[in-house]
Order: C-alpha cells, then sequence, then structure tokens
C-alpha cells in the first residue's frame, strides 16, 4: 500500500492523454508451442503441418498465458500473469488475475480497464465493476445484439470533424444492459487518402484507374462499449482509450517474445516454464522502467533506444563474468 501511494504521488503513472487515471489493458498470448516436448499443464489440439513434404495431423502441445499492463503510462508496467489451463478459454483465465492483483495491489490502484471485443462478456464485465473499475472494450461481432443498436443508431448521422486527431467521430448512448451496466458506445470512422505518387500500391488500388485514385477513400468504422458518460468526456478520450490496449501486444509481448526468447519452448516443464516465465517479465519490466526513468531523462542529447540500451547491459556482464577469458 505504501509503495502504491508513492508511485502515484511521484509521478510515475502519470500520462499526458489518461486525464489523471491509470489504465491497465488485458490480453492473451500463446507461449511454447513443440510437437514433441510436454508437460503435465500443457494443452493440446491437433495441427496439420508439413513433414518431410507430406501433410500430417499431429497433436501440438502449447501454453497460453493471459495477461494485465498497465498502458496508460509513459511505460507499460506487467502487473501480473497467469497461465491458462487446459480446456480453460482466455476471459474465464483473465478474472481470477485480475482479482490476484486487486488483492496484492489495493482496488484503487486502478481506474479503467480496456481489452478487445473477447472480453465484452457478461460474466468478465461483472467482475471488472465488483472490483471498481471502469471498461472500455472494442465493440464486435461477439456482441451481434449490440452492435445493430450501435450501427442502427450512428446510420446516417454526419460526422463531425475532430480537430485534434483529423478524424471523425460520431457519438451516442444507449442504455441497453450488459453486466448490469449501462452501455454507450462511440463509432469511430476514419479516412485515408490514396497518392498517385506512391511507390508501393496495393491489389485493390492497382485495379483502380489512375484519375479514380487521386480521390479514393477508404472507411471503417469501429464501436467501443463503456460504462463511460461520454457527454462528460470527449470522445477522442475512448478512441485513445482503444488505442492503448495495441500497446500489449506491439510494445509487451512482442519485446519479450523478441528479445527474452517468450515462445521458445527450451523449458517444458509446469514449475519451471512459471518461474522462467515470470523471470522474463520482471526483467523486462525493471529493465524499462530503468532505461525511461534514468537513462532517457538523464540524457543530455538523443539516446540509444531500448534494444541498443539492452545489449550494453548484456555486454556489461558478459564482460564481468569471471569465466570469460
Amino acid at each position: 500500500m505504501r509503495y502504491r501511494r508513492r508511485l502515484k504521488r511521484n509521478g510515475i503513472l502519470r500520462s499526458d492523454w489518461s486525464r489523471g487515471l491509470v489504465v491497465a489493458a488485458v490480453d492473451g498470448i500463446e507461449i511454447c508451442s513443440s510437437f514433441a516436448r510436454c508437460c503435465d499443464a500443457c494443452m493440446q489440439r491437433e495441427v496439420q503441418h508439413k513433414v518431410r513434404g507430406e501433410m500430417r495431423t499431429d497433436i501440438q502441445y502449447y501454453h497460453r498465458i493471459v495477461a494485465v499492463v498497465i498502458v496508460g503510462t509513459p511505460v507499460p508496467v506487467p502487473l501480473g500473469i497467469r497461465f491458462q489451463k487446459d480446456g480453460e478459454a482466455e476471459v474465464p483465465c483473465a478474472s481470477p488475475c485480475c482479482r490476484i492483483w486487486s488483492a496484492t495491489w489495493g482496488a484503487a490502484f486502478l481506474d479503467l480497464l480496456v481489452g478487445d471485443a473477447l472480453y465484452l462478456q457478461a460474466p468478465f464485465v461483472k467482475e471488472v465493476e465488483r472490483l471498481g473499475l471502469d471498461w472500455a472494450f472494442t465493440l464486435k461481432e461477439n456482441q451481434p445484439d449490440l452492435l445493430r443498436e450501435a450501427e442502427r443508431f450512428t446510420a446516417g448521422r454526419r460526422l463531425p470533424s475532430s480537430p485534434i486527431l483529423s478524424r471523425s467521430f460520431a457519438v451516442g448512448t444507449c442504455h441497453k444492459s450488459i453486466g448490469r451496466s449501462p452501455i454507450a458506445w462511440c463509432g469511430w470512422s476514419k479516412r485515408f487518402a490514396s497518392s498517385t505518387n506512391a511507390r508501393s500500391r496495393s491489389a485493390r488500388m492497382a485495379t483502380i484507374s489512375p484519375k479514380a485514385r487521386s480521390t479514393w477513400r477508404w472507411r471503417s468504422t469501429n464501436y467501443y462499449a463503456t460504462n463511460f458518460e461520454l457527454g462528460a468526456i470527449p470522445p477522442t478520450f475512448i478512441q485513445q482509450l482503444s488505442r492503448s490496449r495495441w500497446r500489449i501486444d506491439a510494445e509487451v509481448f512482442q519485446t519479450i517474445t523478441t528479445d527474452c526468447h517468450l515462445k521458445h519452448p527450451a523449458v517444458h516443464q509446469s514449475t519451471a516454464l512459471v518461474v522462467l516465465t515470470m523471470i522474463r517479465v520482471l526483467a523486462y519490466a525493471l529493465s524499462m522502467v530503468f532505461y525511461c526513468r534514468q537513462v532517457c531523462s538523464h540524457a543530455r542529447g538523443s539516446c540509444d533506444g531500448f534494444h541498443e540500451f539492452a545489449k550494453r547491459l548484456a555486454y556489461g556482464f558478459v564482460a564481468l563474468s569471471p569465466n570469460t577469458s
């Protein structure tokens, strides 16, 4: 509890866009898939793959983890991870993970939880609200009734221009109940203009005549379900929340997978794999916090990226090793 108050007081969890809220994202990733190595905690599935030029069906063993990461800060900070059990889905696995960090850090540590459309389910929404958190999830085909109502509500509306992000937004509210809470949605439409001077063109652009290329536009609309009162905040904030959840994939999972070999099945035993995964996540969190708070903040000029910093740090440990000649 003391460390939680110190983090907030020192501004570690502060950001320019989150309006003073501590925002976390929840997501899952598959790790350590193998056709040969397995343990008692492995999940199984049948996969067709090519062996010596022939297609065959074998049993593949793999693990999945669900992570809760603070994404509203300059540095994404993992709060906790949990391994899925065999036969357990991702969303039921995320509920105990949320309860664990809530019991560890306190219910008031986080303010808002974001996630993709998979987590927009009534049991999980009830669990998040029971922990005292607000939430914002992407609305897609997994909630067909609510999606159709959102599409009907925003159909034919003229989207006012947003000078902040140069995009267009339409805002609507609905009191349809999911998890005994009101739902508000924000429809986000974005436009991209084609360029006749572009060097690379997609297959779809190649079929368009040169005259039509300069005026071609692509438009898509995304819907976000949340229990926020949209009348009190601009719709751009909902869009920023949705974009922030991508950091758990683009920064956390990708970095740990690329630089820490998260998906490599080197140790495929239940206890050893859990310990090694925890060490990797902890090493990533401490390295990122040290890099941003101590290296970037004290740099007088342009500093190296995180990857270069990690290499220099690793080479320093190798140089100090007594086994090196």
